[in-house]
């Protein structure tokens, strides 16, 4: 399909005797929001490892931006333009807001690293760091250290950094992790404005979040997708309904 962005097909993983990923086909198309949902140790975390390219499968391929990336690495696919958020934060606390920035424009250049000075009067650096910035409201911010902002703000600049690599998808990893209510409510919005720019695989565990934002929705109960449907259809589906009510250890 054209409209496909990045394809998940017949994904395995096993460590041991655990199988953490069963068979797992799950695809991402142009403008939506795809979100990933499941109880916790359904096999979310191992499943977004093995997109990103921190994880080999055991079997099955993934496809992105039109080509076979399961052999790739984390750089290149990151270069292709599959761009992650982290369930937990790796921003360097020390540095301003727009110096994080500003080394994820260098990161997408693929080049190595330099000294960070010149780095910071790079013109082309410096836009791409603005402009991704601006579309998540932290230009006012720009000169803050990042250990000075709110999670909320942090989680923000996350997506600034990711915004960076001029993505063809976004996989974002718990983006309203630890966020009260007014701050899940701007990152709603957020997301919401960029599913045009990039779509986005999202995982989540907030589900009002997922419910306002994804055009489908997959579920993942012990490594393997049980259902993939509009929201409505998941809201009704009865095996997702006794997923979520049931009790027991998933893979992880």
């Amino acid at each position: 399909m054209t409209d496909t962005v990045l394809a998940l097909h017949g994904i395995c993983k096993s460590f041991g005797a655990l199988t953490a990923s069963r068979n797992v086909s799950l695809d991402l198309r142009r403008g939506e929001i795809h979100a990933l949902i499941g109880p916790n140790g359904a096999g979310k975390s191992t499943l977004i490892q093995q997109i990103a390219g921190a994880l080999a499968p055991d079997r099955g391929t993934i496809r992105f931006a039109g080509r076979d990336v399961t052999a790739l690495s984390v750089a290149q696919r990151a270069r292709l333009g599959l761009a992650r958020s982290f369930q937990v934060s790796a921003l360097a606390m020390d540095f301003t807001v727009l110096q994080n920035a500003v080394l994820g424009a260098l990161g997408a250049r693929g080049g190595a690293f330099r000294i960070f000075r010149p780095v910071m009067k790079d013109p082309a650096l410096l836009a791409v760091a603005e402009t991704a910035l601006a579309e998540v409201g932290l230009s006012d911010l720009r000169a803050r250290r990042v250990a000075e902002l709110s999670h909320g703000q942090r989680r923000q600049l996350e997506v600034a950094i990711a915004l960076t690599l001029s993505p063809r998808a976004l996989v974002m990893d718990e983006p309203m992790a630890g966020l009260g209510a007014d701050g899940s409510k701007r990152m709603v919005a957020l997301l919401h404005r960029l599913r045009d720019r990039a779509p986005i695989l999202l995982v989540e565990h907030d589900m009002d979040a997922v419910f306002a934002l994804a055009d489908r929705i997959s579920v993942l109960v012990y490594g393997q997708i049980i259902a993939t449907g509009s929201p409505a259809q998941i809201r009704a589906d009865p095996a997702v309904r006794r997923a979520y009510l049931g009790d027991g250890e998933d893979a992880t």
